[in-house]
């Protein structure tokens, strides 16, 4: 039986600087699995669904343009941890389950692991004790998927219903997003734009995050469907 009350906690994915954009469709499969309410994307919106196996359909996404935003929403609007996967000093072993309400997983980098901004931003870190020599560390889509089923079972997530030597998949929604792109509100693309002028000279947004020119454009398209 979990710690934390049946409903009460909910997990988040949080994807930044994943050097290789297919994991993104498998990290996409572990988070349907294991009762991920959001998978937050941080910098450029589109991604490769490849590997996902059809997840992203009972998924939801969220684009947010940098970290210091990331971490506001959050913080600020969402009062969940964010807790860094990696091996640092201070991380604590993830068997520990050392959660106390809704998290936000960052996972770092396939090769660098997580960068000193992406630290930055988070409350704890914890590592995947590893007990055989053949390997430094895990692949970034399997590390997820310990983590993730780790703070269910600390959640006590239920177990979903099974079918033969399968889990049940729920229905998909009757309305999808556009494939492989994380589409926000008009509302918030106004929001992401008003916050990039303010900011443009503290060079708080990511090199590599949507520029103007993505936003006005991801903003007409949206007036125009």
């Amino acid at each position: 039986m979990g710690v934390a009350a049946e409903g009460a906690v909910e997990s988040v994915v949080v994807v930044h600087n994943v050097a290789k954009r297919h994991n993104v469709g498998t990290l996409a499969r572990s988070a349907a699995a294991f009762g991920v309410s959001e998978v937050v994307v941080v910098g450029r919106r589109d991604f490769n669904s490849f590997g996902s196996h059809g997840s992203t359909s009972h998924l939801r996404f969220r684009h947010l343009s940098s970290l210091p935003l990331a971490r506001r929403y959050l913080k600020e609007e969402r009062d969940y941890d964010i807790c860094g996967v990696e091996i640092v000093d201070g991380a604590m072993p993830v068997t520990d389950h050392p959660f106390r309400k809704s998290t936000a997983f960052l996972l770092g980098n396939e090769g660098t692991g997580l960068s000193e901004r992406e630290c930055e931003i988070c409350d704890f870190f914890v590592y995947i004790p590893q007990y055989g020599g053949g390997t430094a560390s895990l692949n970034v889509t399997v590390a997820a998927s310990i983590v993730l089923h780790h703070f269910g079972v600390w959640a006590g997530f239920p177990e979903r219903v099974r079918e033969g030597n399968k889990f049940v998949v729920a229905e998909k929604p009757s309305k999808q997003a556009r494939r492989n792109y994380c589409a926000e509100s008009i509302e918030a693309i106004v929001e992401e734009r008003k916050h990039r002028k303010e900011n443009a000279r503290m060079d708080i947004f990511e090199e590599n995050g949507s520029n103007e020119s993505q936003v006005t454009s991801a903003l007409e398209a949206m007036f125009v469907g």
